[in-house]
């Protein structure tokens, strides 16, 4: 690559699936394995060529754009970073067309709650047009998939099949050589109209490429987590502090704890006589007293007296007293007696 890459995140949504943490803040500032999804979601690009020169571009909603900029500020005051506001929930490629100003050149595209452990250092040297990551997986019918032939040249991307022979899902992580080129191809796909329920798929503006003879491929993944609903971030927060996040020998010389690992406890957490563990993430400021706490992400300020908690997501200073549950409770709410 000649020209720094530009790296697309669009995140505008309306997080219905990880409400009621989504009516305070964007689903990427949720709380995950003692971070939040956007610092994994960052991370996952360390290995491309030339990273510090990099610039991102946010596609956000317009009550996202405040506590988004100010976490980008705050923890990430190098890195380049665009914002561009998206007002009207019309798709994917509605998204990336409003950024276009700043997606010359090769870019990166990837979903705000899509996780990939992946080396992108290859693409320095990359020939083809575009690439569409993709997993094997047993079902792929509530996934698009890439039909692929026995080269991993892709012939076309299709949204959803009905059928299970196909079952290379895409991922939500794409590479293009050229942006502008992917510009033109949503044009020709609004122009025709190739939507569903009024809503543009970034799958479909692929396939115009494609249409035109661009050369796509298709580039495997082993592992691939999703950060979109609460089931599901709960199993990526196991796979992240058993895979090089977990702190629980430093949590454990806490007096009266009983530390079951893996887990991730903050050095500014105050814990009293409590079973923490295994899969427990704990941020900074929370107050746990007289608990038992399992497979559970427990955000900012959060306080926990006398409860059993399991499978359970707490939002920034909630309150937690007295009783045995799992829970799914947004910032600033108290549950008691």
């Amino acid at each position: 690559m000649s020209a720094s890459i530009k790296i697309a995140i669009p995140m505008a949504g309306l997080g219905t699936r990880m409400r009621p943490h989504t009516w305070s803040k964007p689903k990427p500032l949720i709380g995950l394995a003692g971070r939040t999804v956007l610092d994994y979601l960052l991370e996952q690009f360390n290995s491309l060529p030339d990273i510090k020169k990099a610039e991102f571009v946010f596609i956000v909603g317009s009550n996202q754009l405040e506590q988004i900029r100010a976490h980008m500020q705050l923890h990430y005051p190098e890195k380049k970073a665009q914002y561009v506001i998206q007002e009207k929930m019309r798709g994917q490629s509605d998204a990336l067309y409003l950024a276009r100003e700043h997606l010359g050149g090769p870019m990166l595209m990837c979903f705000s709650d899509t996780l990939i452990e992946t080396d992108l250092s290859t693409l320095a040297n990359e020939k083809a047009d575009g690439i569409a990551w993709v997993k094997r997986v047993p079902d792929p019918r509530r996934f698009g998939v890439a039909k692929a032939d026995k080269n991993g040249h892709i012939e076309h991307l299709v949204e959803k099949p009905k059928e299970l022979s196909n079952n290379l899902a895409l991922v939500g992580f794409y590479y293009f050589r050229e942006g502008s080129k992917l510009m033109k191809a949503i044009e020709t796909q609004v122009e025709q109209k190739i939507c569903l329920n009024n809503e543009y798929f970034l799958a479909d503006a692929v396939n115009v490429m494609l249409a035109t003879a661009a050369n796509f491929r298709i580039q495997e993944v082993e592992v691939w987590l999703d950060a979109g609903k609460l089931d599901a971030l709960l199993e990526t927060n196991q796979y992240l502090l058993s895979h090089g996040h977990d702190n629980s020998q430093l949590a454990a010389k806490r007096a009266g704890v009983s530390i079951v690992p893996p887990v991730f406890v903050h050095p500014q957490a105050n814990i009293n006589e409590c079973v923490v563990g295994p899969h427990v993430s704990i941020a900074k400021d929370c107050q746990l007293e007289h608990a038992i706490i399992s497979n559970s992400i427990l955000e900012e300020g959060v306080k926990v007296k006398n409860f059993i908690l399991k499978n359970s997501l707490l939002g920034r200073n909630a309150i937690i007293e007295g009783r045995a549950k799992s829970l799914n409770v947004g910032d600033n709410s108290w549950v008691g007696k």
